[in-house]
């Protein structure tokens, strides 16, 4: 992907900066530079859309074919749905792994606020996001939504135990020690209900696996395991070696979340487990554990992209969302449906060898998930954390059309407080902007973030405003696979002039570097990036 002539007209020169200049090249080039959008305000329908919120699991932005001519995987229903609505090029996961960036979509707030503040959630861990936040789930409800998660978790639980203990009395929370977490398994009932899990934080039904490459290796329905774990399954595929039910398939878990997310839409009012109620609008947070590890597609997929397994494994993704489209078009829903495509975080680019595969292989196939972008997952470079991002909403969000505003997963909880006309709280989703005017088409003249925060799996900082990215550590922060750097604890680019992050002008532009590094510390200690509502 290259520079547009919009781009090009609006490369930005070496001077000295006061904040009014900044604030006004910060805001240079920002907007439906690639289509023109409607000037006009619209107005909303009188009632509130379903919503619905697709995230896959480590998928690159240069997955799509959509985006990326020399993409070697085949999405047709993504490409339908992007040709359908609105595609951000500039759209970015909070973080560059997967617990935090689902921490900051369910609570509109960056995840380091949290007490994780690196890494992920690993195997037994409490719940990360405390009780008696308001999250998005729980603000919908508040509107008179039905709520949903299917799928992926990955926000911990509290286990119950024979013995009462909890695997954070003896290690931190987001501690990988195996030796500590591995025997804690044997301590745990799974015979009775879980506490803490998603119909604690704002979720009327849930379903799914919590993590695919964690114990338990089973279906959970609301806070209740499925079926007898009497089985130990090894850590290869696998992650880690745990309690499993007999004949656990992961083949067949993609399948059957698809499934159950397309009757929790299809269902008839009154119809269980679901409690549909009559004309009330639904939320379905529908994160999905593909294309992540054990990268297992059916047999349906095998052979289908010239990616690999990762490639297939892809394609049963465009799969599941074509079912998904399918199933609103069915159920008569689909003119008062929004529905956001996304991913929480970039491709480590695995290319599937049994089930795994190590960090870039895969681009031995001549298929690069980051497309031009450097890095991974993990990593601060925008190869971490640049994701997909399509929304799609029939009469209101105007078919085919590209915005270059950058964007941030973070925002989905003002967006959707924005659709269901509720006012936040000044101590709920502080850092959530409301994309709502962008998705419209609406006129605005400076961009809608002051600036985006970036953080990596090491707990690397960066920031972004308008055209530069500041990055505070040595190197991506991550699994720096195949990356030559130098020993710069400072990096500073013009992503503008230099997306692929080539180019380390931290010295050219102090100026630059000490206006991003003090926003970057206010935005820390003032506890939120947006403004008091």
């Amino acid at each position: 992907m290259g520079m547009t002539n919009m781009e090009r007209q609006n490369r930005n020169h070496s001077f000295k900066l006061n904040r009014r200049d900044f604030v006004k090249l910060a805001g240079a080039g920002a907007g439906m530079a690639a289509l023109p959008m409607a000037l006009h305000a619209k107005t909303l329908p009188n009632r509130p859309p379903n919503i619905i919120v697709i995230l896959a699991d480590d998928m690159g932005f240069g997955d799509l074919a959509c985006q990326n001519p020399e993409s070697k995987i085949p999405t047709p229903n993504l490409d339908r749905l992007a040709h359908a609505g609105m595609r951000f090029s500039d759209a970015h996961a909070p973080t560059a792994v997967c617990t935090p960036t689902r921490y900051s979509i369910l609570t509109g707030r960056y995840c380091w606020r949290s007490q994780l503040k690196s890494s992920v959630l690993w195997p037994w861990d409490a719940p990360l996001i405390d009780e008696g936040r308001l999250t998005l789930g729980g603000m919908l409800q508040k509107q008179g939504y039905r709520t949903a998660c299917i799928g992926k978790w990955h926000l911990g639980w509290d286990w119950p135990t024979t013995d009462g203990s909890r695997v954070n009395d003896q290690i931190p929370i987001g501690d990988f020690n195996r030796k500590t977490r591995d025997p804690f398994a044997q301590k745990i009932d799974f015979t009775r209900p879980i506490p803490g899990g998603p119909t604690t934080r704002g979720f009327d039904y849930y379903f799914g696996d919590d993590v695919p490459n964690f114990p338990p290796y089973c279906f959970i329905e609301n806070d209740k395991t499925i079926g007898t774990l009497d089985t130990i399954l090894p850590a290869r595929p696998f992650s880690w070696t745990g309690p499993a039910v007999k004949d656990w398939k992961l083949e067949a878990v993609m399948p059957a979340l698809t499934q159950k997310a397309v009757d929790y839409i299809k269902a008839k009012p009154g119809e269980k487990p679901f409690n549909k109620a009559k004309d009330r609008p639904f939320f379905l947070y529908f994160p999905l554990t593909a294309p992540h590890t054990p990268i297992a597609p059916t047999d349906e997929f095998k052979g289908k992209s010239q990616a690999g397994a990762y490639g297939d494994y892809v394609y049963e993704v465009d799969w599941t969302v074509g079912r998904i489209m399918d199933a609103l078009r069915e159920s008569g829903q689909d003119e008062n449906t929004i529905v956001i495509f996304t991913s929480d975080n970039g491709s480590p680019a695995r290319d599937g060898t049994d089930m795994n595969g190590e960090p870039k292989s895969v681009l031995r196939y001549g298929h690069n998930p980051s497309h031009i972008y450097r890095g991974i997952k993990t990593m601060a470079w925008d190869g971490g954390h640049r994701v997909p991002f399509i929304a799609q909403w029939p009469g209101q969000i105007r078919e085919n059309s590209v915005n270059n505003e950058t964007v941030c997963l973070v925002d989905l909880m003002a967006t959707c407080a924005a659709l269901a006309n509720c006012q936040l709280p000044n101590n709920a989703a502080e850092d959530s902007y409301n994309l709502l005017p962008v998705l419209l088409g609406n006129d605005h003249q400076t961009p809608l973030r002051e600036a985006t925060i970036h953080h990596s799996y090491n707990g690397i900082f960066a920031i972004r405003q308008g055209p530069w990215k500041l990055i505070l550590g040595k190197g991506g922060g991550g699994w720096n696979v195949g990356e030559t750097t130098d020993d710069s604890e400072i990096q500073l680019y013009n992503m503008k002039e230099d997306p692929s992050e080539k180019r380390n002008i931290y010295r050219e532009h102090p100026d630059v570097v000490e206006h991003l590094t003090q926003l970057l510390e206010k935005y820390k200690t003032e506890g939120r990036s947006v403004p008091e509502r």
